[in-house]
Parts: structure tokens; C-alpha cells; sequence
């Protein structure tokens, strides 16, 4: 399922009925980017206690946007004015291209209504993604999900 020259990229505003596919394409993304940076044991309990029902929650806000590879959701950004919240692509779709388009996406989003620096907090593993755009590192930490469990450390950016 890599890019070629051929498909059809599409972006769209997140449906109710994406968000079993938002929910998956997340977990599918932390499962197979984020080996090497994580431990196995963070990565399994990573998601939490989320589910479908989370996501649907988050799309019915009205900020989020999927992209469609050959009309096949394969990633997805959220913002809120002054941060990029979650930006997510499969790991097929990793290295396209399609996550700088999301990024443009969130970055765009994020700014109106906000004046001053763009947010986000990037995995360890995507820190280089993020750096490659222009955003800075501001710091390091870390977060859970209330399973307990190794928290998973997170890296403060902004633009």
C-alpha cells in the first residue's frame, strides 16, 4: 500500500462513522512506528481504556480531518486554536507525504483564532518529523493512561 503517483489523496472533515477507523488507524500507527522508541510493554497499554466511542466524541467537535488514499481513510490530524492535538497515519502511509499534508491541515487549523506559537506533543519517535517542519523542542514528559504501567515520554514542541 505505498504511494504512487497514481493515487487519489482527498482530504474531508471526519464522519461519525469514522471513528472505528480513526481508533484503529491510531493503534495501527503506535504498534508499527513507534517499536525501537518504546517498550513493547508501552506500546500495549498506550491506547488506555479507549475505545471507538472516544473518537467519536473528538470528530463530533468538528475539528478533525481525515486523508483518503484512493478513497480509503489512512490518516488523521486534530487541532484545537494554539496546538495540534493528534496527527496519525498508517504505517503504510508513513513517509508519503501525507502526514506534511495533515500537518499543513492541523497547523492551519490550530492558527485560527490563535496568535502566537503552535503546540504539539510528539512521540519520541516522530520528534525528527516534527523538526524536519520547523517546530522546536520546548522540553520533555510524560504522560499515562491510567493503567499504569511505564508512562511514555513525550517530547513538548512548538512552531
Amino acid at each position: 500500500m505505498s504511494a504512487t503517483a497514481d493515487d487519489e489523496v482527498s482530504f474531508r472533515a471526519a464522519r461519525p462513522e469514522d471513528a472505528e477507523t480513526v481508533f484503529n488507524i491510531t493503534k495501527a500507527s503506535i504498534t508499527g512506528l513507534s517499536q525501537g522508541s518504546y517498550s513493547p510493554a508501552q506500546i500495549e497499554n498506550w491506547m488506555g481504556e479507549r475505545t471507538p466511542r472516544f473518537y467519536e466524541e473528538l470528530i463530533a467537535r468538528g475539528r478533525m480531518t481525515v486523508c483518503l488514499r484512493n478513497g480509503i481513510v489512512v490518516g488523521f490530524v486534530d487541532a484545537e486554536p494554539g496546538e495540534v492535538t493528534r496527527l496519525f497515519v498508517l504505517p503504510e502511509a508513513a513517509g508519503s507525504g501525507l502526514g506534511q499534508r495533515l500537518l499543513d491541515i492541523g497547523v492551519a487549523q490550530a492558527r485560527l483564532g490563535h496568535h502566537g506559537p503552535i503546540r504539539l506533543e510528539a512521540t519520541i519517535n516522530a520528534e525528527a518529523f516534527y523538526q524536519r517542519y520547523g517546530f522546536r523542542s520546548t522540553g520533555r514528559g510524560q504522560f499515562s493512561h491510567g493503567l499504569g504501567g511505564e508512562p511514555i515520554e513525550i517530547v513538548y514542541m512548538e512552531l
